[in-house]
């Protein structure tokens, strides 16, 4: 099955390779701040592991909404996709600093911090797009 956004876009529409690897890379993140987060509430020691769990929860909640934003993306309000991007940018960044903080002890907090840094990255890289300029 082919996918649909190639279907709508337009002349001055974002680069289709570009904004397809960020919201694939966001949707990623999400699942993999979402898998995190419930490995962490299993875990004996959770006390410890409380603000990884919040802040993996917002972000795979960031990255949701960005996905489907860009995902609808036609270039009419590039403010709007500009803010939601930067600000999944940060919280992706915050998220990976902190799962990586328990990665050396749980293989779950390593993959979500990769997650959240390859989104991190690709939301940048969406920033740089002249459509959002």
């Amino acid at each position: 099955m082919q996918p649909m956004t190639p279907m709508y876009r337009d002349e001055e529409d974002l680069r289709h390779d570009v904004r397809a690897a960020c919201v694939r890379a966001c949707n990623l993140c999400a699942e993999a701040c979402n898998s995190c987060a419930d490995a962490c509430l299993g875990d004996p020691a959770v006390a410890e592991l409380v603000i990884c769990i919040r802040t993996n929860l917002d972000c795979a909640d960031m990255c949701a909404t960005a996905a489907e934003i860009l995902d609808r993306f036609r270039g009419y309000h590039p403010e709007l996709a500009r803010a939601v991007i930067d600000a999944c940018a940060t919280v992706c960044d915050v998220c990976a600093r902190e799962s990586r903080s328990h990665a050396d002890r749980h293989r779950h907090c390593e993959i979500a911090a990769d997650a959240c840094e390859t989104a991190r990255d690709t939301c940048r890289q969406m920033l740089a797009e002249p459509a959002l300029a």
